[in-house]
């Protein structure tokens, strides 16, 4: 083999092989996962100005957003924006602002991620004392910095179709690299099991 084939046979092994990460790379950002980059101070202390995320993209392929889900969208009052924020509401649930804290359902949040002088004041969509239901595929969210957040007390709801996908991963600075928090709420949980249950338990106690 001479030396020109030799080096047509690595030239095309080389593009070969950068074809190959590149069709990867296209796949992995289209439809699993996105690099995206915090701005501003909305999501403090939990997400920092400046610090890169991956956002999955898949999960929500598979089944619905959850309560709690920090999520990127585009922001609905120019899509051109991506926003991050954290799921609070979902379809059907009534949501009310009252005493700086946050009610779903007629009960309290229990918001243990923030820090206790946080305070959750109202909006332009949503007034103090008021209950807002969430619509089908619409989401209601907040940001963890309530006093310096641009969210669902002032511009409404996020359609599903906006959301881009859920902070997965933190990969940027190194001392805060790992994956992000999965957030449960206990009390909300609870009470969705009693109301699952009950109808059961009802049928237990009926006399013979």
């Amino acid at each position: 083999m001479s030396i020109f084939r030799r080096i047509g046979v690595f030239i095309l092994d080389i593009i070969e092989t950068l074809v190959m990460a590149l069709a990867v790379f296209v796949i992995v950002y289209l439809f699993l996962f996105q690099p995206h980059q915090v701005r501003g101070s909305s999501m403090y202390p939990n997400f920092h100005d400046g610090e890169y995320i991956l956002t999955d993209k898949f999960s929500y392929r598979l089944g619905l957003p959850k309560r709690g889900d920090v999520i990127v969208f585009r922001a609905p009052r120019n899509e051109e924006y991506d926003y991050i924020k954290r799921i609070i509401g979902l379809p059907g649930d009534s949501i009310q602002l009252e005493n700086g804290q946050v009610f779903v359902n007629s009960q309290i949040l229990d918001e243990y991620y923030l820090p206790k002088d946080f305070v959750t004041s109202a909006g332009a969509f949503i007034k103090l004392g008021q209950a807002v239901t969430v619509p089908n595929d619409q989401y209601f969210v907040l940001g963890d910095n309530r006093s310096h957040s641009s969210d669902s007390r002032e511009w409404g709801f996020v359609p599903k179709e906006n959301i881009i996908g859920k902070a997965w991963f933190r990969y940027w600075p190194p001392d805060r690299f790992g994956a992000i928090q999965k957030i449960e709420y206990k009390s909300l949980t609870d009470k969705a099991l009693k109301y699952f249950f009950k109808p059961l338990l009802s049928f237990h106690q009926a006399p013979l």
